[in-house]
């Protein structure tokens, strides 16, 4: 029991919460030997990795910033080229559509040339023929008319002179007949 006891009377005098001095002293030591070393390696180092981090963040938003203003600087050309290309469209279609409208014009204007000459053309062959087929009626009127002429005098009508000039009197008389006849 006496150890009991003196172990007792020894934990009355110390406090257990209170370190040793030799302790506090190696705790201090350490320490201060540890904080030298953080200090003398650790720190530069984390600075240095640090400082290049943040020169990357800022080179990245430098260059962020760059690529946005050239990004910026390509859309205004792109909408720019845009714009002009929409202006050359528009002028190119105005082009062709006035073009279109004069050859259209020529066009018809041609064909309506070629209208004209073709219906000339067939007025002047309408011309000719009934020309040529007046000229045929009139010669075969005048010798059926002559023929008639020699039946109902009974004689032969063989002068030329007389056989025109009955021949011209009787298709003047056809002639103003007809023009009656249309007059009605």
């Amino acid at each position: 029991m006496n150890s009991l006891y003196l172990l007792a009377e020894n934990a009355e005098d110390k406090n257990p919460l209170v370190p040793e001095p030799y302790d506090i002293v190696w705790s201090v030591v350490c320490v201060v030997v540890i904080g030298f070393v953080f200090y003398k390696y650790v720190v530069p180092r984390l600075t240095k990795v640090l400082d290049e981090r943040s020169e990357k963040i800022e080179g990245g938003m430098a260059e962020a910033e760059a690529a946005q203003a050239q990004a910026q600087e390509t859309l205004r050309n792109y909408q720019r080229q845009l714009a002009e290309a929409r202006l050359e469209a528009a002028r190119i279609r105005e082009d062709a559509r006035t073009q279109g409208q004069r050859i259209l014009a020529q066009l018809r204007s041609e064909a309506q040339a070629e209208a004209d000459r073709i219906v000339t053309a067939g007025h002047a062959h309408l011309d000719a023929q009934r020309q040529q087929i007046v000229a045929e009626l009139r010669s075969e009127v005048g010798r059926t008319a002559v023929d008639l002429a020699e039946k109902i005098i009974g004689q032969s009508v063989t002068d030329d002179a007389k056989q025109a000039a009955s021949i011209d009197r009787f298709l003047t008389e056809l002639d103003h007949e007809a023009g009656i006849g249309a007059g009605r």
